[in-house]
């Protein structure tokens, strides 16, 4: 059980029969009343993100999150096929659960899948990729000085804003939670 009062960013709880991670927290002291606490809540499930106050003493079961290393194997349809990399088991996920998170992922590269009582419900990429670019136009030299972007496609189809001295076949690093050029590799 973890008390309101030692809330930290990150902590996954059961609430009302949900399961939230706690985004952001906040301990408030008012001049008059009772200290409470006021936080940012996201439903691991459906991704909903709510605001609640609790007071410092109301107590929460810690909700038991597995993140399972996987090797993603390939695509069929609209399931996702990966492998548990100890136990070399495999399953297969709808693309209503991976959502977006495949979108800088290859064959082969390793993700985080995460379940809630063996009921998976979101894939974790690596925080960061290196991809090569399939297509984008030619640079103009000397247009730096703006810090201006062009659209480039990377190897697995999506699309990254990169500066313009960035050329086709250049492998880049991306950071998959903002899906931003990092640099060149």
């Amino acid at each position: 059980m973890v008390s309101a009062g030692d809330f930290r960013n990150g902590v996954t709880l059961e609430i009302e029969g949900n399961v939230y991670q706690i985004i952001e927290f906040q301990h408030v002291k008012p001049g008059k009343g009772a200290a409470f606490v006021r936080t940012k809540l996201k439903n691991v499930i459906n991704g909903g993100v709510v605001e609640k106050t609790f007071r410092p003493t109301e107590k929460f079961p810690q909700a038991r999150i597995d993140r399972v290393e996987m090797q993603y194997l390939y695509a069929d349809g609209d399931l996702y096929n990966f492998m548990n990399m100890e136990t070399y088991d495999q399953i297969a996920l709808g693309a209503d659960v991976v959502g977006d998170a495949m979108k800088f992922v290859k064959e082969n590269d390793t993700v985080k899948v995460c379940s809630y009582n063996g009921n998976v419900y979101a894939v974790e990429p690596p925080m960061f990729v290196e991809l090569q670019i399939t297509e984008t136009e030619p640079g103009v030299k000397g247009d730096t000085a703006t810090g201006a972007t062009k659209p480039a496609t990377v190897e697995t189809g999506a699309t990254v804003y990169v500066p313009l001295f960035v050329n086709q076949d250049d492998v880049i690093k991306i950071d998959t939670r903002t899906g931003e050029y990092l640099s060149r590799v």
